[in-house]
């Protein structure tokens, strides 16, 4: 995004002000959380379309084995360290269940140089993030079927201890819950108009009502670009097709399975009750195209069979569709702080497929931006 406006710093509020936030997946939940967590009067805005991209995510924590490099690995291994703490505020509200579990992450492959190579580098990270990321040590085909019974004989692995695993719906449900303890409210409806006062305000109309707001958070996902070019304020943020299928192993423990990393695009993620998460595609070009198409399954199908044909008999319980919000500037960084030119209002995207792991981070910098305070490890995501 680029503005012709001064360089003068952004408005800020106090805690009495009243902030809207558009948007409830990861992005606005934990803005609104951040928020009403310091006293701040926050109302979030969503109508729940959709290709939600936290309500379709396959929840892996685990920042220190992704390929990404640059800033935006900085963003998403901080995002890893912040979880700890968010996830104890959260706990402390006495939420009864966060979705999360710190199982493990297993980096495997069937080339042993490439495993060699791409260690080396998870080795160093995990060193940098130690009380986080925990322990690592290389695992022989054994130990692999032990870990992950369905996995293929000719892989070796890797298995950093502290990677976790969250249900993305269930970790936005708890973050709106306890926003909503500190005072949020919440407005089940689309936001069909939003314009600036007078009165350095912003309004947002909704179906049924019009409400007056201090400060104004644009976390709408994949659409927030659409909300921006209306208010005349571009910004790169482009929609990608995620599907993910959910598959079912019935009678099967798979609560301390460790989610899987192929080195590749796709992942396995188990969860409790013996389901298992296998995804995703990348499909850029289709829109907010939210249908579950052949070519995506049997995209997914053949990724997850290859790295483990162990699945080949598992139930197909259904399959998510997520939109994420794919920044298009260099390094596919993230968007979080104030719109250039538009006093009051602020924007929190284009989180890309970290989402999860990242939202809790920027949500909470954002946050301590609008009033006024530091967030160094976002000031890089500033629009």
């Amino acid at each position: 995004m680029t503005s012709t406006a001064t360089d003068a710093p952004a408005r800020t509020v106090d805690t009495c002000a009243r902030v809207g936030v558009i948007g409830s997946g990861i992005a606005g939940a934990s803005t609104a959380f951040a928020l009403a967590y310091r006293g701040v009067d926050v109302i979030v805005v969503d109508d729940a379309t959709a290709g939600q991209a936290t309500a379709a995510s396959a929840g892996i924590i685990a920042p220190w084995v992704s390929t990404s490099t640059g800033a935006y690995y900085e963003t998403y291994a901080a995002g890893g360290n912040f979880y700890p703490e968010f996830l104890k505020r959260l706990i402390a509200l006495g939420i009864p269940d966060l979705g999360y579990r710190r199982s493990g992450a297993l980096v495997v492959n069937n080339d042993p140089d490439t495993l060699a190579e791409a260690a080396a580098t998870i080795r160093e990270r995990v060193a940098a993030a130690r009380s986080v990321a925990g322990e690592n040590h290389d695992v022989d085909a054994a130990e692999l079927a032990e870990l992950f019974p369905p996995i293929a004989p000719d892989m070796t692995g890797l298995l950093i201890t502290g990677g976790g695993r969250v249900d993305g719906r269930v970790l936005r449900d708890a973050i709106l819950t306890g926003a909503r303890q500190y005072g949020a409210k919440f407005v089940a409806d689309s936001a069909q108009a939003i314009t600036a006062s007078s009165r350095g305000t912003w309004s947002v109309r909704t179906t049924s009502a019009m409400d007056e707001f201090d400060a104004l958070v644009i976390a709408g996902g994949a659409r927030s670009a659409d909300l921006l070019d209306r208010l005349g304020h571009p910004v790169g943020i482009t929609p990608q097709r995620g599907q993910l299928l959910h598959l079912g192993l019935r009678g099967v423990n798979t609560s301390p399975w460790p989610t899987i990393h192929p080195l590749d695009h796709h992942y396995i993620t188990p969860f409790d009750g013996g389901r298992i998460v296998a995804g995703a595609t990348r499909e850029d070009g289709v829109g907010f195209d939210v249908r579950a198409t052949a070519s995506g399954t049997k995209q997914v199908l053949d990724d997850a069979l290859r790295i483990a044909p162990g699945l080949a008999e598992a139930t197909v319980l259904e399959a998510r569709i997520g939109v994420r919000p794919m920044s298009t500037r260099e390094g596919a960084l993230p968007y979080a702080g104030a719109v250039p030119g538009a006093d009051g209002l602020w924007l929190a995207s284009g989180f890309g497929a970290g989402g999860l792991t990242m939202g809790p981070l920027i949500g909470d910098g954002l946050a301590r931006l609008i009033l006024g305070e530091e967030a160094t490890e976002i000031a890089h995501l500033a629009l």
